[in-house]
């Protein structure tokens, strides 16, 4: 059955040559406008899938540039009126469409400081685009499935490249080798979709993710809640087992994004207690051959450097929601309740 959704998930490797191709120039000098201005510190405004994209620059950033990541709470700007103080600090606003009020009124107090602004959208016409400094177009194409998939990537993508322009040389080789890497990653569909069928009968789930890929829960998270309607919670692994570990009984669906070595020792103790809570395990990794008996395996590409792994991590990730949605007897292409563009103030 053909699939906007679909066929916009599986552009993403496309899209991403396309970015690393046209957009170098432009955040090239956004690096060298950033080191002019002695910037020490990122307020990212954002909603939704942009949101989740200002989590892994909060990882990226943080470990590979020793910047400060803030994210912006808009109704601050706009509703309590009481914009903090910006001294040192890049404004970034995400947004496909450019068009909520809240995010351009982040960025507009912040030019009223004097900080240095800076748009990351689809949409480079946009409100958004016209209140920045700089604009990074995001080099998407026009993204009509409701759900994003493309532009999620590709900001995941600019903001990588912004990372490397800023210093962080050891991101250009994997930078370079994303495009064939998250090609790789759409090999893993025949995978989600059995991982669908798993949890296709349940009516809630957990994600858990950490790190870089802290961002990748979230994203799953919500792609889950806008195609299947099934109530996804994320979590890091780490807070997980603080408390809501207790959820846990026979055939409560967890998904695990368990990626890169940083934390594969917690990550292979956590599945260890999933399995003995006799849960239904489904493991995203790079290590397929690693899983455990009874665990649903989705591979991830082992190609890119843990700190890039994202960009191919979800999208088995939205695979999976894709297919979990025709298993519950939905269409993707018609989610309930959302609009491609939602304004707020």
């Amino acid at each position: 059955m053909p699939s906007i959704l679909l066929d916009e998930i599986n552009e993403q490797p496309d899209v991403m040559a396309r970015l690393l191709r046209e957009q170098a120039t432009p955040i090239v000098r956004l690096a060298a406008a950033m080191r002019s201005a002695d910037i020490d510190r990122v307020l990212i405004a954002a909603r939704g899938t942009s949101d989740n994209a200002a989590r892994f620059a909060q990882y990226l950033f943080g470990a590979h540039n020793q910047l400060l990541v803030a994210l912006a709470a808009p109704s601050l700007f706009s509703r309590f009126e009481q914009a903090p103080r910006l001294r040192h600090t890049l404004a970034m606003g995400i947004s496909q469409s450019g068009q909520s009020p809240d995010i351009v009124g982040v960025l507009a107090a912040a030019r009223r400081q004097s900080a240095p602004t800076v748009a990351l959208t689809n949409t480079p016409g946009s409100p958004l685009a016209a209140t920045a400094d700089h604009v990074i177009d995001l080099c998407a194409g026009v993204e009509r499935s409701v759900a994003a998939t493309k532009t999620y990537t590709a900001a995941l993508g600019a903001l990588a490249m912004l990372s490397a322009a800023m210093g962080a040389a050891e991101l250009a080789t994997g930078l370079d080798a994303a495009p064939a890497a998250m090609a790789e990653a759409l090999g893993s569909a025949s995978a989600a979709r059995v991982a669908a069928q798993a949890l296709a009968p349940a009516s809630r789930c957990v994600v858990l993710g950490r790190g870089y890929n802290y961002a990748t829960a979230f994203e799953l998270s919500l792609k889950v809640k806008e195609l299947t309607h099934l109530l996804a919670e994320p979590y890091s692994s780490a807070d997980f087992m603080h408390g809501p570990m207790a959820v846990i009984e026979p055939g409560f669906p967890a998904v695990v994004i368990d990626i890169g070595p940083t934390f594969r020792d917690e990550f292979t103790e956590l599945r260890a207690a999933l399995s003995r809570q006799r849960a239904t395990v489904v493991v995203l990794t790079d290590q397929p051959d690693q899983s455990r008996a009874g665990e649903i395996v989705i591979p991830v590409p082992t190609s890119l450097p843990e700190a890039l792994s994202p960009l191919a991590a979800i999208l088995p990730a939205q695979l999976l929601a894709y297919y979990l949605a025709h298993a519950r007897g939905l269409d993707p292409d018609q989610p309930r309740s959302i609009h491609k563009v939602t304004e707020t103030h």
